[in-house]
């Protein structure tokens, strides 16, 4: 894990710290009622505890992604072991199309797909012609200065977003309540909602009041040996 992909600048982090910060995690979950499967690690990927990148789970089956970073490829082959016990369908996207699940928000049956650097217009296009056999859609969201989507937008439910500024104007999000986070709090824009309960980074004072001043539970979680690694709550499972 402390040799993972970072341009945060803050740093290696603290093994022993993250392994409690990852517990703490998980309990929060469970909390919540999910049950969770842990799986084995893998130190052959330094990155791999951000399973959500690998894989995306909806209602009807789930995508096997191919990573966009040359040191996370392979990752997914793990994964889809993994998976082959929870879905009756596995699908799959094919190099040279990349696609990391960071890149991709889930509105009901539709889909966001971030372009970025780990995600490609030939991997967001394989995605939407899988979705759409599925009964689903998807489209592609362009934007600048983030390592995900996701990193900059969260969906809580009840068509609203947790969103920076810097997105809250894009046109494929006009139409969804925003609940805007402040730019020196960019980092609790990835945020998670499970259950009536939103997963926040512990720190975001500012965020922290937005979300309660507009009816939400929050559960504040510290991520900081993560953050260190560019990932986030939402980076660290894969929730079906």
């Amino acid at each position: 894990m402390v040799h993972g992909i970072t341009s945060a600048g803050l740093g290696a982090p603290d093994y022993r710290l993250a392994l409690k910060q990852h517990k703490a995690y998980v309990s929060a979950l469970r909390s919540l009622g999910l049950q969770v499967t842990m799986l084995e690690p893998d130190s052959s990927y330094p990155d791999s505890t951000f399973v959500e990148d690998v894989a995306l789970c909806t209602s009807k089956m789930a995508v096997v992604t191919s990573p966009g970073a040359v040191a996370r490829m392979g990752e997914e082959a793990g994964m889809e072991k993994v998976l082959s016990g929870y879905f009756d369908h596995l699908e799959r996207i094919s190099y040279p199309g990349t696609l990391e699940a960071g890149d991709v928000m889930m509105v009901g049956d539709h889909f966001y797909i971030g372009i970025s650097e780990r995600t490609n217009q030939n991997g967001a296009e394989q995605l939407i012609r899988i979705l759409q056999r599925y009964g689903m859609t998807g489209e592609g969201v362009r934007f600048d200065e983030m390592l995900h989507l996701k990193t900059g937008v969260s969906y809580l439910e009840d068509d609203t977003m947790l969103v920076i500024d810097e997105l809250s104007a894009h046109p494929a999000f006009e139409r969804f309540k925003k609940i805007i986070v402040p730019p020196e709090e960019a980092y609790a824009a990835n945020a998670v909602w499970v259950n009536n309960t939103v997963l926040l980074a512990k720190g975001y004072p500012k965020t922290l009041r937005n979300l309660e001043c507009n009816g939400y539970r929050v559960l504040l979680l510290d991520v900081s040996e993560f953050r260190k690694l560019d990932g986030g709550l939402s980076c660290l499972s894969l929730r079906f």
